[in-house]
């Protein structure tokens, strides 16, 4: 229902954008000589101009045309590349009161990137997460536009604070009513205290309410389960692997049985024993189906590789540290103190794991798995810059086998999809969203193009490179 309401205000609001320019015939903006970079087809059109009004695309026709485009400004983008605006599908605003402030000044970090829309996944800072998606869409606060689950749903005496904590299907009810009273856009379900069987009745309740569901699966559940109960996305890639396992079924059998035991076991505690037992026919007919059913994945590579290489790497001179909040790197110290204390035999298998399984990432595109892609960047994920990250993580995507397309498939299209707003978001068309950036090179050619950002556009407004750097200045350390 909310994405209806949703898309029914674009609708009315291109409406009426398209009215208002039949009248004036005067564009706000019109951009000339772009090489379009279409990210569904994987091809570039040549010599374009791209007609805007607002937030949308009016036209996009011959750059021969131009005289007959009236508009208020014009741009020659000889030489540049136009796509769409990146979307950074998992991000995280948290740390509670104290620093509201430090998250709302990584906003400019984002766009300074191009990415134009995040999907926020879970905080304790949902009011100010609201009243900044208010701002940015009413064009008084500079940043990206911001889908978000609220609070997540976990269990009595959860990890993350401000987390909705259930255990009965009664209290299931009321944390939904909740969060869709505040009109969250999915609903992000977590696995530190959760039981199986609570985790399966969210899933249940949120599907007869026609809401989206993602998050983290306790490893007490089998995926297909999940799945069979509606579940529409997974967060990183250990909860599909598992389903890869010949040995799923005893796997889960021994972590169920070892619960309300003096050792449970976790995550990280079944997983070599998960990677010893992957069986690739396994995991084809787990691909073929998630395919089928029109899965969702993001598979946060980077943060992996980051935490991976804690041990061995000196950041205190990354480029991007100056404009953190103090108090927010101060959130870092448990992940790089948990890493130091990990044995070099277990951060040795944590890379081999990773390794392993963004391997398979290519052949889940290929089966229909719907891969977006997300950073994990926020407070306590140490290193993991806004921004920075999001080109990292395509830069990762294209290294364990995608092609560059897809890799901007993941950054565009396939986010709208899934949050089910790919009528007007996602590509470059008429009558779409104007949020776009321009590039100096090819990203078809080089990944790494997306790192040569010349110019962003976002919300209707055109940021230039000097303009975005003045953003960045404006909070530096």
């Amino acid at each position: 229902m909310m994405k209806i309401i949703f898309l029914t205000l674009i609708a009315l609001s291109v409406s009426c954008t398209c009215f208002s320019q039949t009248q004036t015939n005067t564009y706000s903006l019109v951009l000339e000589n772009a090489s379009v970079v279409n990210v569904t087809t994987g091809k570039i059109a040549y010599k374009r101009l791209i007609a805007i009004s607002g937030d949308t695309i009016k036209a996009i026709d011959d750059t021969k045309k131009v005289k007959q485009y009236k508009a208020d400004r014009y741009i020659d983008l000889s030489g540049k590349y136009v796509m769409p605006g990146l979307w950074d599908m998992h991000v995280h605003f948290r740390g509670g009161d104290g620093l509201i402030q430090a998250n709302k000044d990584l906003l400019p970090l984002f766009l300074s990137y191009g990415i134009t829309t995040v999907r926020e996944c879970g905080g304790d800072m949902t009011p100010s997460v609201m009243n900044w998606r208010k701002q940015i869409t009413e064009g008084t606060l500079a940043g990206p536009r911001i889908f978000t689950s609220g609070p997540k749903i976990d269990g009595p005496k959860s990890t993350w604070a401000g987390s909705l904590e259930v255990e009965t299907p009664e209290q299931v009810t009321k944390a939904l009513d909740s969060l869709q009273k505040i009109n969250v856009d999915f609903v992000k379900i977590y696995e530190s205290k959760i039981s199986g069987q609570t985790f399966l009745d969210i899933i249940t309740q949120a599907e007869n309410r026609g809401l989206t569901t993602s998050g983290h699966m306790p490893y007490s559940v089998k995926l297909k389960d999940a799945v069979e109960r509606g579940l529409d996305a997974s967060e990183h890639l250990y909860y599909i692997f598992k389903a890869c396992s010949s040995k799923e079924d005893s796997i889960t059998n021994a972590i169920i049985q070892s619960e309300n035991t003096a050792r449970p076991i976790g995550l990280f505690a079944a997983l070599p024993s998960i990677y010893n037992t992957y069986d690739a026919k396994t995991a084809d007919r787990l691909f073929r189906y998630l395919g089928k059913r029109k899965f969702s994945l993001v598979p946060t590579l980077f943060i992996s590789k980051t935490l991976n290489a804690i041990k061995e790497t000196d950041h205190s001179a990354d480029k991007l540290l100056p404009y953190i909040d103090s108090k927010l790197q101060a959130t870092y110290a448990g992940r790089v103190n948990s890493a130091k204390r990990a044995s070099d035999e277990s951060t040795a298998f944590s890379k081999k794991y990773a390794l392993k399984a963004s391997s398979l990432i290519p052949q889940m595109q290929r089966r229909g798995i719907n891969i977006m892609a997300g950073s994990d960047c926020g407070a306590y994920n140490s290193y993991v810059y806004p921004g920075e990250s999001l080109h990292e993580e395509l830069k990762l995507l294209v290294a364990s086998g995608l092609t560059p397309a897809q890799a901007l498939q993941s950054a565009t299209i396939n986010g709208a999809r899934f949050m089910g707003v790919n009528e007007f978001y996602g590509s470059l068309a008429r009558g779409k969203s104007s949020d776009l950036i321009v590039l100096d090179t090819n990203p078809l050619n080089n990944i790494q193009a997306i790192d040569q950002i010349n110019m962003v556009i976002s919300n209707g407004k055109a940021y230039n490179r000097l303009e975005l750097d003045k953003l960045l200045n404006s909070i530096k350390r």
